[in-house]
């Protein structure tokens, strides 16, 4: 199946305690896009400026991503953010944001996009993702991501929003901000009132919940010595659980849990170097090899 996502493409400056990394590629579109090409062809929609340099899209193409869908806005600047994150990593201040190109319209699917099977809204304004999803009218799966910002002003719209989708992704703090709920499972089964299919709650360090109408899994994050830069895990994760489920082509239940074991697996990678430094490197042999490790590890005789 054919897999889609619209987000942000960026330029970053990371700051950890492992060190600094000045004006990198980021973008929840991007991490999405690299973990997702992993399994299935991708397609990237998305707005950046006239300062976006060649050598970041040409990582985009090198890694065989379909760019027909991002827009090079004239008189625009990418967006930029700069974050520095606290010593155990857990916690990251946000030092300087230009939102640039991303407080202007949006971006629009191409024609040649229109008929993509799979379909993940990056986190944006929940109005923005609706009108992105009428534009792929006849996708079989499409899954959103949101944000706190978004539950605490725009609640309507992003509860509209999911009545258009048929799974989230989300994080267990925003779960409980938006369903009032006091763990994390009730508020998976209360999403699922919402008419979601499914949803997914992170944890980050702690892991992951799938909930879905006939079934409940939790899994821990793949356990990693190597914690280099946080950014992207969790748009990592998107792509890695959405593409395999685009590449085998059916989201059934058990599809659904294959696929979070990949989502998994794909953030921990991620998370071992700078920016896309180790999503970029390694291969899908790679990814199944600590899948299959995994799998033993969570396997109880």
């Amino acid at each position: 199946m054919s897999l889609l996502v619209t987000g942000s493409l960026g330029i970053d400056t990371v700051i950890t305690p492992h060190g600094k990394a000045d004006e990198v590629l980021g973008g929840s579109a991007v991490y999405f896009a690299l973990a997702a090409r992993k399994f299935t062809e991708v397609r990237l929609v998305g707005v950046v400026g006239e300062d976006f340099p060649q050598e970041m899209r040409s990582v985009l193409e090198s890694a065989g991503i379909d760019l027909a869908g991002l827009e090079t806005r004239k008189g625009s600047k990418t967006f930029r953010w700069t974050g520095k994150y606290t010593e155990d990593m857990n916690d990251r201040d946000t030092l300087a944001v230009e939102l640039n190109v991303l407080a202007e319209v949006g971006a629009s699917v191409p024609p040649s996009f229109a008929d993509s099977d799979v379909v993940f809204l990056a986190n944006t304004h929940p109005a923005a993702q609706r009108q992105l999803r009428s534009e792929v009218p006849n996708a079989r799966l499409t899954v959103c991501d949101t944000m706190d910002l978004w539950i605490e002003t725009a609640r309507e719209e992003l509860a509209e929003t999911l009545k258009v989708v048929d799974g989230l992704i989300i994080n267990d703090a925003e779960s409980l901000q938006f369903t009032g709920r006091k763990n994390v499972i009730d508020a998976g089964y209360a999403l699922l009132d919402a008419g979601l299919k499914f949803v997914v709650v992170k944890k980050g360090e702690h892991g992951s919940v799938l909930v879905a109408p006939s079934s409940l899994t939790a899994i821990p994050a793949f356990p990693t010595r190597a914690v280099v830069d946080p950014t992207g895990a969790g748009d990592s994760f998107a792509g890695g659980m959405l593409g395999y489920l685009a590449g085998e082509d059916v989201h059934d239940d058990a599809a659904l849990r294959r696929g979070l074991i990949r989502g998994t697996v794909a953030a921990s990678f991620t998370i071992e170097d700078f920016s896309m430094g180790k999503i970029l490197s390694i291969s899908r042999d790679e990814v199944e090899e600590r899948v299959h490790r995994m799998c033993r590890m969570l396997r109880i005789d």
